[in-house]
C-alpha cells in the first residue's frame, strides 16, 4: 500500500490537535518500481526482421524459378517449331498423328504454367498484405514502446521528487525531535533551577528570620521567573509547531499531487501492458500466417519442380520418339527406293514381255523373226535388246518359248537379289 488515509504516500497521519508523534519510514518506497519490461523485445524484433528478409529472398527465388520455367517453355516451343519445320512434308500422315500428342502436351504445360502464374500472383498479393500488416503492427508497437519509455521516465522523475520530499520531511522531523529534546532539556533545567532557587530561598528565609524580621516577596519573584521561562518555552513550541505544520501541509499537498500522477502513470502502464499483450498475440497470428505462406510457397516450388521434371522426362521421351520416327522414316525411304527399283525392273520385264509377244505375233503373221539379245553389265544388271531380222541374222537365235523362259529366269534372279 502506497499511502494512508489523510497522510499521502508513505506518510503517517498527523491529527492537528495532537502533538509531535513518532515518524516511521516506509521501506517499500526505497525499492525500485517493477515496470515489467520484457528484455527479449529487441531480440524478437530482430528475429521478425530476419524472418521477413528470408521470406522476401525465398519469394524472389520462387519468382526466378517461375521465370526460368517460362523461358524453358519458350525454348521447348521453339524446338518444337524447328522440329516441325525440319520434318517437312515428307513425314506425311505420321506427323499428323504425332502432332496432336505434342499439342495436347504443350496445352497441358501451358495450363500448368498458368496455374503457377495464378498461384504466384495470389501469393504475391498475400505477401504484400502480410508485409503491410506487419509494418503497421511494428509501427504501433514502436509507438507503444515510445509511450511506455516516456511514462517510465516521468515516473522516475516523480519518484525522485517524492524521494526528495520524503527526505525533507525526515529532516524536518529530525529538527522537530531536536527542538523537543531542547525544550525538554530547558524544562528540566528550569525545574532544576527553580528547585535550587527555592532551596536557597528557604535557607535564606531561615537565616533572615534569625537575623532580622524583614520579609522578602520571593513568591512573586519565582512566579515572574517561571512565567518568563514558560513564555519562552511556549513561544519556542508554537514556532516549532507552526514551522512543522506549514512544512507538513506543503509536503502533504505535494504528495497528493504525486499520488495522482503516480496513479495515472500506473494506469497508463497497465494500458501499455494490455496493448503489448494484444500486439504479441497479433504478432503470433502474423507469424502463423507467414508460416502458412512459407508452406504454400514450398509446396508450389515442389509442384513446379515436379512439373519441370515431368516436362523434361516427357521432352526426352518425345525427342527419343521423334528420333525413332526419323529412323523409321529413313528406313521406309530406303525400302521405298528399293521398291521403286524392283518396280522399275518389273516394268522393264513387262515391257520385254510385251515386245516378245508383239514379235511373236508379227512372226506368226509372216513378219521377220524377232532377235533378242541378253547383255549382262559389269554391275550385275541385265538389259534386253530386241529387233527384227532375217532367219540367220541374230547372234543368238532362240525361239519364242526358250527366250521367254530365259528372260523369266533372269528377271526372277534379279528380283530376288534386289529384295
Amino acid at each position: 500500500m502506497v499511502g494512508g488515509p489523510g497522510g499521502g504516500p508513505g506518510f503517517p497521519a498527523y491529527p492537528p490537535s495532537t502533538g509531535i508523534q513518532e515518524v516511521t519510514i516506509d521501506e517499500s518506497l526505497l525499492t525500485p518500481f517493477n515496470v515489467e519490461i520484457d528484455p527479449e523485445i529487441q531480440k524478437v524484433r530482430t528475429e521478425e526482421r530476419e524472418q521477413i528478409k528470408s521470406l522476401n529472398n525465398k519469394f524472389a527465388s520462387f519468382i526466378d524459378k517461375v521465370r526460368f520455367l517460362e523461358q524453358q517453355n519458350k525454348v521447348l516451343e521453339t524446338k518444337w517449331t524447328l522440329l516441325q519445320e525440319q520434318g517437312g512434308v515428307t513425314t506425311g500422315s505420321r506427323r499428323d498423328s504425332i502432332e496432336p500428342i505434342f499439342e495436347a502436351y504443350i496445352s497441358n504445360l501451358r495450363q500448368q504454367l498458368e496455374g503457377l502464374n495464378n498461384d504466384r500472383g495470389r501469393l504475391d498479393g498475400e505477401l504484400r498484405t502480410m508485409q503491410d500488416l506487419v509494418e503497421e503492427f511494428k509501427q504501433k508497437y514502436e509507438d507503444e514502446i515510445t509511450k511506455r519509455t516516456t511514462a517510465e521516465n516521468e515516473f522516475v522523475v516523480l519518484k525522485k521528487d517524492v524521494d526528495t520530499a520524503y527526505m525533507n520531511k525526515v529532516e524536518l522531523e529530525s529538527k522537530v525531535d531536536n527542538l523537543n529534546d531542547e525544550t525538554n532539556f530547558l524544562r528540566t533545567l528550569y525545574d532544576a533551577e527553580i528547585s535550587q532557587i527555592q532551596a536557597q530561598i528557604s535557607d535564606t528565609s531561615v537565616i533572615l528570620s534569625m537575623d532580622n524580621n524583614r520579609v522578602l516577596d520571593l513568591n512573586s519573584i519565582i512566579a515572574e521567573v517561571k512565567s518568563q521561562y514558560e513564555e519562552i518555552a511556549n513561544r519556542s513550541r508554537n514556532d516549532a509547531e507552526l514551522t512543522y505544520r506549514s512544512k507538513y501541509e506543503e509536503l502533504q499537498s505535494s504528495a497528493d499531487q504525486h499520488v495522482d500522477v503516480l496513479r495515472n502513470t500506473k494506469n497508463e502502464i497497465s494500458e501499455l501492458n494490455r496493448t503489448t499483450q494484444k500486439l504479441k498475440v497479433e504478432t503470433e497470428n502474423v507469424k502463423k500466417q507467414i508460416i502458412k505462406l512459407q508452406t504454400s510457397i514450398t509446396e508450389s516450388e515442389e509442384r513446379g519442380e515436379l512439373a519441370l521434371k515431368d516436362a523434361k522426362e516427357k521432352l526426352t521421351d518425345l525427342e527419343a520418339a521423334l528420333q525413332k520416327a526419323k529412323e523409321d522414316m529413313a528406313l521406309q525411304l530406303r525400302e521405298y527406293q528399293e521398291l521403286l527399283s524392283v518396280k522399275l525392273s518389273l516394268d522393264i520385264e513387262i515391257a520385254t514381255y510385251r515386245k516378245l509377244l508383239e514379235g511373236e505375233e508379227s512372226r506368226l503373221h509372216g513378219s521377220a523373226p524377232m532377235t533378242i539379245s541378253l547383255v549382262r553389265s559389269g554391275a550385275g544388271g541385265v538389259s534386253v535388246m530386241g529387233g527384227s531380222g532375217g532367219l540367220g541374222s541374230s547372234p543368238v537365235g532362240l525361239d519364242f518359248f526358250d527366250s521367254f523362259l530365259a528372260l523369266h529366269i533372269v528377271s526372277k534372279s534379279y528380283y530376288q537379289k534386289e529384295v
